[in-house]
């Protein structure tokens, strides 16, 4: 029997988006055959912005790029004036940032373990994932006094040394916290349903993973081996020993199990950092105006590759402040990983890309 193809409008008001998008899908009965990913309705000016910010200013800014990566956002923008300074940053400070940056990266990935359960209508991994992310949540208040525009990297540094008791805190979490993953591991590979809609679902080869510009989970989970924290490193992750996993299956649930254990990894990677913390000072004076010229820095962030593009004028704002969000080239790839899939499946797949609307549209 012949059916009609339809374009259905998924968003931007929709549970599966996390955000305001709309994925139009062409379907032929429920597989779809067509799909067209439509952002900009959060679009806020961010990088015209800038130009009329001078460069501490601009540092809140980034934090709301993306509201669960802040950290890693105002991160980037730091490097990138560090950068264009030539200042050296005191070895504790790197030391902080890393560990400030695997925190922001294990309360990202939570929250989106947190919607991937109730895209999969288990509400307990929601409940349980939250819980988890409040620990890592209030590690950033004790760090900042902030729990997501962290504010807390500065040109040259950070804003404070991390507090009394802070290591043991932390520690306490990270130990409590790989318990207590292994329980919400099971919740989900222990769960027929869950199985069922991610394993060889939306299989992507690592040609068509690079070719699409695929970065971050996304990208590892499809056989292509790259991070930046091992591959260019910054700050002190070159002294850091920890694995980057790396899944050659390219289905959705190789993209979930990446990001599992990228958690375990960044606990180790707190572990070592805070061991092997100097003593020092935390931050260095940085001038106030940047020397004219082009400069470019990039980071891990929990969704791919970050990166930030500066083109100063010698004065104390910059002309040109272009940002590359992971999450804009991951979701030029929806139809690639929608079509050949059945409707049902939108939820699910969509929920790997992990996105945030904020730093796309900017």
């Amino acid at each position: 029997m012949m059916t009609s193809k339809m374009w259905v409008t998924m968003g931007p008001q929709h549970p599966f988006s996390h955000g305001l998008w709309t994925l139009k899908v062409k379907i032929d009965g429920e597989v779809i055959s067509d799909a067209i990913p439509i952002i900009g309705y959060l679009h806020r000016g961010w990088e015209k912005e800038c130009e009329n910010r001078t460069y501490p200013q601009i540092i809140p800014m980034a934090d709301r790029l993306c509201y669960s990566a802040s950290m890693t956002w105002s991160h980037v923008y730091v490097n990138t004036v560090e950068e264009a300074l030539d200042i050296e940053v005191p070895e504790r400070a790197q030391y902080l940032r890393v560990v400030a940056d695997e925190i922001c990266r294990i309360q990202s990935h939570l929250m989106w373990l947190a919607a991937m359960g109730t895209d999969l209508g288990n509400l307990t991994v929601f409940l349980w994932s939250l819980r988890e992310r409040e620990m890592f949540l209030d590690l950033f208040v004790k760090l900042c006094g902030q729990r997501l525009t962290t504010n807390y990297p500065r040109i040259g540094g950070v804003r404070n040394d991390m507090p009394y008791l802070f290591e043991r805190d932390c520690m306490r979490v990270v130990e409590l916290f790989e318990k207590r993953l292994w329980d919400i591991i099971a919740l989900m590979d222990d769960s027929a349903i869950f199985l069922s809609r991610m394993q060889g679902v939306s299989k992507i080869s690592r040609k068509e993973a690079a070719n699409m510009g695929l970065t971050g989970p996304a990208m590892r989970g499809c056989g292509v081996d790259f991070d930046v924290r091992r591959d260019d490193p910054y700050e002190v992750y070159d002294l850091m020993d920890f694995e980057v996993p790396v899944h050659k299956d390219g289905d959705a649930y190789a993209r979930y199990a990446v990001r599992i254990e990228e958690m375990f990894q960044s606990c180790e990677i707190i572990r070592q950092a805070m061991a092997g913390m100097p003593d020092g000072p935390v931050r260095v004076k940085a001038p106030r105006n940047v020397p004219e010229g082009t400069h470019f820095a990039r980071i891990e962030d929990p969704r791919g590759e970050a990166m930030m593009h500066l083109i100063s004028d010698g004065t104390d704002k910059p002309y040109r402040l272009k940002v590359r969000s992971p999450i804009f080239v991951n979701v030029s790839g929806a139809k690639r990983m929608v079509v050949g899939t059945r409707m049902a499946d939108v939820p699910a797949i969509m929920g790997t890309i992990d996105m945030c609307l904020g730093e796309t549209d900017r």
